[in-house]
């Protein structure tokens, strides 16, 4: 975490005290701002809310026919939900396409950086290459495993 000295934007600082004449107690105004690295590499001023890395939420998955409600820590990425609804519908990670807002996001994405929030609704698909590679490979062995008639002359 780096810490950096702000400078205050006011003429005078005796119009935030109340006229007081002392400059510490200026409304709760600390004189350092907090900073934080994301992930994507951007410097950004440090949030002092009430989330924190250990929050958990829960998500609404859609799938075609069913609900689930899905715990997860804010600070999980869209891979680490995958893993985790390929238990609960059986459809491995790379079968699966999470679409929120609209759009597909990709595994390495942060849920809180996109701005999922608790009771979200995110919409799960089966990726249609994959089912197609399903149902190409389920022919193929059916043709491979059908065992050939004997003509027998009665």
């Amino acid at each position: 975490m780096i810490k950096l000295r702000s400078k205050r934007f006011c003429r005078s600082s005796s119009k935030l005290s109340g006229g007081s004449g002392s400059s510490n107690d200026s409304g709760g105004i600390s004189g350092e701002i907090k900073w934080e690295l994301r992930p994507g590499g951007m410097l950004v001023q440090k949030r002092e809310c009430k989330e924190n890395s250990d929050e958990i939420i829960t998500i609404k998955v859609s799938t075609v026919s069913y609900w689930h409600d899905v715990s997860i820590q804010a600070t999980s990425t869209f891979g680490e939900l995958k893993n985790l609804l390929s238990l609960l519908t059986k459809l491995e990670p790379q079968e699966q396409r999470l679409l929120f807002k609209g759009k597909e996001r990709e595994d390495g994405e942060h849920l809180h950086m996109i701005g999922v929030k608790h009771n979200d609704k995110i919409l799960m698909l089966e990726d249609p290459a994959m089912k197609e590679r399903k149902l190409l490979g389920s022919t193929r062995t059916r043709i491979i495993a059908s065992p050939y008639h004997t003509i027998t002359a009665n």
